[in-house]
């Protein structure tokens, strides 16, 4: 997955090729929609079996190469399951790790949260979540 913030086209591709990659989506939404010839915003959601919804939203910067934010929900039968943020928590020591990158999980979701190593503003996160969602949510 390296490199693959180098570039809008080199993203687009990443996103446009994920259904080939993971046969369990149904069906994308996501759309890169470029803000200029260095930067681009994901959006969009991607559905699964069970009425599995990934809802993306990304805002991408590759002079830097980096994801500048990106906000990441799962819903279920139109209940929100749990969500990514990169907002930061600086009080909250268990958080540290990781920083800023963390999940949203039940129970009082809202200020309920977790670690996640496994996010980065430095490589994709799409292939990640829909890992996550087939291994937690599918099998």
């Amino acid at each position: 997955m390296n490199g693959t913030l180098k570039s809008a086209e080199t993203y687009e591709s990443l996103v446009y090729s994920l259904k080939d990659r993971h046969p369990e989506i149904r069906m994308s939404t996501l759309v890169i929609v470029r803000r200029g010839p260095h930067r681009c915003q994901l959006q969009g959601e991607v559905h699964f079996d069970r009425d599995i919804v990934l809802r993306v939203y990304e805002r991408l910067d590759f002079i830097d190469r980096k994801i500048a934010y990106y906000s990441y929900e799962v819903h279920q039968n139109n209940t929100l399951v749990y969500w990514y943020d990169p907002q930061p928590h600086p009080t909250d020591i268990s958080l540290a790790l990781n920083h800023p990158h963390h999940k949203h999980i039940h129970p009082d979701i809202k200020h309920h949260r977790i670690t996640a190593p496994e996010l980065s503003f430095d490589q994709p996160n799409l292939s990640f979540l829909i890992e996550e969602i087939i291994e937690n949510l599918l099998k």
